[in-house]
């Protein structure tokens, strides 16, 4: 088993059994008001647990909010032009689950690379094919534009790292085609509907539970993710078997959504893989994300879903949605998960 693979299991093993011994009642979490609030819902009492026992405490939204381009996403994500079509980034542990760098961050990194490559500003599809594990430190990206047009550019970019030995190492190779969001017109006719979730106040974060697993997620603290209950049972070691997950999402500083951030908000979930009741590291194999409009401020909702699991590979459907009820984001990975 990969010392990843061991680590994630262990950490799911202890998150389950945080969970069930919080489920039979602990004198500290009966004697808090809101626990016993919501026992009255009919809402496990264990639920409190779930999401900082999923997660470490992130910091709550900053008394005074950070405005896009001065965020630590901004800082983190940033790439130096090294050559035309090369850019050097410094990977940042603070995005890692694990000792894994998130495929969401890493996206929003070749994202903005090719945001500066291309003519057109904004990613309209992005489809990235994740090739080895990426790791904290330095890294390159090199761009190649393939074809530029009046509406749309089209290019591909990929990151690469050395390995032990000393030799450059492919991580990711994504294509992508960008326009102008703020080009497009208003009219929307769509059958999506955004996901039926609790109030962010009923959903469970990190201040809802007792103290973190340590180095569990070090992504944790710079995230605002509130998880519909309904989608917690793996936690408590009765995952549901629906294949569902649902959170709402921002960023921990409370910068606001922004195109290169829906990039990380549909990767940013526990695996759904959790609530088909397995454990352990999900890799991605392939995700394919596409941004339908600039969001409104205000957080996000993340819905994802998966339908069929077989021959040990996933596939996750993300949708995000605004605070205005517009859906600003679609994605689609394939994952591989171990069996038994």
């Amino acid at each position: 088993m990969e010392p990843l693979e061991a680590a994630l299991r262990e950490w799911h093993d202890r998150v389950s059994a945080r969970g069930r011994a919080m489920a039979t009642g602990s004198a500290r979490l009966e004697s808090c008001p809101r626990a016993r609030e919501e026992r009255e819902r009919k809402l496990p009492l264990s639920s409190f647990l779930l999401y900082r026992a999923v997660m470490p405490e992130a910091a709550s939204a900053a008394a005074v909010r950070v405005t896009i381009g001065d965020s630590e996403f901004d800082r983190d994500t940033a790439v130096t032009r090294r050559a035309p079509g090369v850019y050097d980034i410094d990977l940042s542990a603070g995005w890692t689950i694990i000792s894994a760098v998130n495929g969401g961050y890493l996206l929003a990194v070749l994202g903005r690379a090719l945001g500066d490559a291309l003519p057109h500003p904004d990613p309209f599809t992005i489809s990235a094919h994740y090739l080895t594990a990426s790791r904290p430190g330095p890294a390159v990206v090199r761009t190649e534009t393939v074809r530029t047009g009046r509406s749309l550019s089209t290019g591909q970019a990929s990151l690469l790292q050395y390995d032990d030995e000393g030799n450059e190492v492919e991580r990711i190779r994504v294509l992508a085609s960008y326009g102008d969001l703020d080009a497009l017109p208003d009219d929307v006719r769509t059958s999506a509907k955004p996901p039926a979730m609790p109030p962010m106040d009923q959903c469970f974060g990190p201040e809802d539970g007792p103290a973190p697993v340590e180095g569990s997620s070090a992504i944790a603290d710079r995230l605002m993710l509130k998880l519909d209950p309904a989608t917690l049972g793996w936690a408590l070691g009765q995952p549901s078997g629906r294949g569902e997950m649902r959170a709402w999402f921002g960023l921990a500083d409370g910068r606001d959504a922004d195109p290169l951030s829906l990039l990380l908000a549909v990767d940013a979930l526990p695996p759904t893989a959790f609530e088909l009741g397995l454990k352990g590291w999900v890799p991605t194999v392939e995700l394919t994300a596409h941004v339908r409009c600039r969001p409104a401020p205000g957080p996000l909702r993340v819905s994802i879903t998966t339908r069929n699991l077989a021959g040990g590979f996933l596939e996750e459907d993300a949708e995000v949605w605004d605070s205005t009820d517009r859906l600003v984001a679609q994605s689609r990975q394939l994952a591989r998960v171990r069996l038994g």
